[in-house]
């Protein structure tokens, strides 16, 4: 699929009532001013903008106490203090990440402002070597790493969500053709055939794996039980392949370092029940390690565990 609509989107549009219809075309004028905005600064001076948007406006939001709540599951022994002070920092690194999307072309397009660390691994995979299943979270602005991927030369189709909005959504996708991305496969049923057919042709896939996933895996994170797809894994035991990590981490406004990490070789024993647990186990793993080394550069918004958990006071 290759940055076409999929067919569930364009339902949706075709079922739209005349009000939602012109909610979406308002709030596409709306993404389209922030986005010229945006585009006529220079890279640093929009990456701070947004830090300083979020750091005012994240707080007063209600996504601030799913956040918090994240956090005291994830770090329960911080203090008072502690997590204040990664809340304000988590919230300028979602406003960057919000801000710099706009103009990721232009980052991209500036060598010096994205390094890739095992950048050979990603030769190898291109030369010959994959396909490989690529796995990753949501860390700093983390839509440089399917750039990373593809400026390597790698054919690789790349899962996304789309939003509500169809018509942001296809704003969306054209800002992602500008840094390299063409090939798309959605979320769910359709998009998992996708990328088995891609798969199949000797192409890579690109998944994030560190969102709750109703009616997936139960294993932990940070010791709770995460539900977790377990897609990668599956598709990974299924081809014979290796899961292959990457994170991006931020080094100053507008720049990066993308990280290559050593494969994952996941164990066919035969069990193939067990042995999709035990590979979600390890990406989840995967994904702890990273959240703790810089936990201000994940996005802690999304309600990772349980529903149940964000109904208790904390």
């Amino acid at each position: 699929m290759r940055g076409t609509p999929d067919a569930a989107y364009l339902r949706a549009m075709a079922k739209a009532s005349f009000w939602q219809d012109l909610m979406w075309r308002a709030e596409a004028v709306a993404y389209d001013a922030a986005e010229a905005l945006a585009r006529a600064f220079p890279i640093d001076a929009v990456s701070d903008f947004g830090a300083w948007l979020f750091s005012v406006l994240g707080p007063r939001t209600g996504a601030n106490r799913v956040v918090e709540t994240n956090m005291r599951i994830a770090f329960p022994e911080a203090s008072d203090a502690e997590i204040e002070r990664l809340l304000q920092a988590q919230w300028r690194e979602a406003g960057r990440w919000f801000a710099e999307f706009t103009i990721l072309d232009r980052i991209i397009a500036e060598p010096e402002r994205v390094e890739v660390v095992g950048a050979e691994r990603l030769k190898a995979i291109a030369d010959g070597a994959g396909p490989v299943v690529f796995i990753s979270g949501h860390f700093s602005s983390f839509e440089i790493m399917p750039a990373a991927i593809l400026h390597a030369g790698i054919d690789c189709q790349i899962t996304y969500r789309a939003t509500n909005n169809p018509y942001v959504d296809a704003r969306i996708r054209k800002a992602r053709f500008r840094y390299g991305v063409r090939m798309f496969a959605p979320k769910g049923m359709e998009g998992a055939r996708e990328l088995i057919r891609a798969l199949s042709r000797g192409e890579s896939v690109a998944l994030m794996n560190d969102q709750k996933f109703n009616g997936g895996v139960a294993a932990p994170l940070f010791g709770v039980t995460a539900h977790t797809a377990p897609g990668p894994s599956t598709f990974a035991l299924r081809f014979g392949i290796p899961l292959q990590p990457m994170s991006v981490q931020r080094t100053d406004q507008g720049r990066f370092r993308v990280v290559v990490h050593d494969p994952i070789h996941l164990k066919d024993t035969g069990d193939r029940e067990a042995d999709i647990e035990a590979g979600v186990r390890q990406v989840n793993a995967f994904i702890e390690d990273r959240i703790r080394e810089r936990p201000s550069e994940w996005f802690w918004v999304h309600k990772r565990w349980p529903n149940e958990i964000y109904k208790k006071p904390r």
